[in-house]
């Protein structure tokens, strides 16, 4: 049986537009069934998402060391995230993610949501936990060539530091988003920067 998700991926993968407006689509439109203290932090949760993403989506420019590093990938790739619209970390490091990847027709990027694929979550778990997002990126052979994720290095280690100091969970987020505010996506770049050029060191990413 093969475990791949690329076939999965191509069947109900979402394009970067097509989940930004799903995100736009549940904030003007949410489920009048709403009930539960949980879904209506949701709701709230993906208004500031919805925010965030069209404020990075607006501002950010992919520096030129970078942009050289994607667009010297000559080898079609499928770059999976999964994700969920109510994910404050999706909503801080996809639309960075979406800008890089445009960079390149050769990267096909692909967001699927964690809760109704839950056999491609389960192949893809955080020392047992459904952290989202989580990118995988794929040759045409659906090897997976690296994986990344849920955060940044930098904001797994605050976030570690902060639970270990009992800080509540409500202020751990607050910390976590000034972060991701004043980093501005720069771990981001050089942890991508890292994974490429090591890669294509190798030849995974470019012709022979």
């Amino acid at each position: 049986m093969d475990n791949s998700p690329l076939t999965k991926i191509n069947s109900v993968g979402l394009s970067y537009k097509q989940y930004v407006d799903l995100t736009k689509q549940e904030v003007e439109f949410p489920n009048s069934d709403t009930v539960s203290e949980d879904e209506k932090k949701q709701n709230e949760d993906k208004k500031l998402n919805f925010h965030r993403m069209t404020r990075i989506e607006k501002y950010y420019v992919v520096p030129d060391e970078l942009k050289l590093v994607f667009q010297n990938i000559d080898m079609p790739q499928t770059w999976m995230i999964i994700s969920e619209t109510w994910c404050g970390d999706s909503a801080q490091n996809i639309p960075y993610i979406a800008k890089m990847t445009d960079l390149n027709s050769n990267i096909d990027l692909k967001i699927i949501l964690r809760d109704t694929n839950p056999e491609i979550m389960d192949q893809y778990l955080t020392n047992g936990t459904k952290s989202i997002p989580i990118l995988a990126a794929f040759n045409e052979e659906g090897e997976e060539l690296f994986k990344w994720g849920p955060r940044p290095q930098e904001a797994k280690k605050l976030i570690a530091d902060l639970i270990k100091q009992g800080v509540e969970k409500n202020m751990r987020v607050e910390k976590l988003h000034l972060w991701y505010g004043r980093n501005r996506g720069k771990n981001l770049e050089a942890e991508f920067m890292e994974i490429l050029r090591s890669i294509t060191k190798n030849n995974q990413f470019v012709k022979c």
